[in-house]
């Protein structure tokens, strides 16, 4: 089941360019939607929808979260195969290869290597054929954790 956007939305867009996936449409300033087909259920969309119009596959609103605070992919890296299985899905070419650091290094990895870019879409947790990459939220300063604590 797909997620859904509700009358609500202003059609700003935002998460039409976040979608990983492509599955939003629509116009600026009108409904966006959709595509059911497409949808991959990571909830980019309702992260970055400044109006609370996005709904799970439960009908459910999912709570707006600052970009800062997006999960990340952490990657065991002594493992990691370099298959690029990871870095090739990222549609926001947020994971590379290292480099070898001197000629015959057979220790290149796949490593997230523009964590700006990078949506939490868990795109590249899905496909690891090796389940070396996990999601987690990044480790927030002592103050936006006092911040985020009070709020509860």
């Amino acid at each position: 089941m797909a997620y859904s956007i509700s009358e609500t939305c202003s059609g700003c867009t935002a998460c039409a360019r976040l979608c990983p996936v492509m599955a939003i449409s629509g116009e600026r300033g009108r409904v966006h939607t959709i595509n059911p087909k497409r949808c991959v259920e990571c909830g980019v969309c309702a992260r970055g929808c400044p109006k609370s119009a996005i709904r799970d596959a439960r009908g459910a609103i999912p709570p707006r979260i600052p970009r800062k605070e997006w999960p990340k992919p952490a990657i065991r890296t002594e493992d990691c195969s370099a298959c690029r299985m990871c870095v090739d899905i990222c549609p926001f070419d947020a994971l590379a290869l290292t480099l070898p650091q001197f000629k015959g290094d057979i220790r290149v990895h796949a490593a997230l290597s523009n964590p700006a870019k990078c949506v939490g879409c868990a795109q590249c947790m899905k496909i690891c054929p090796l389940r070396l990459i996990e999601m987690q939220s990044p480790a927030l300063p002592p103050e936006a954790k006092a911040t985020a604590e009070a709020a509860k």
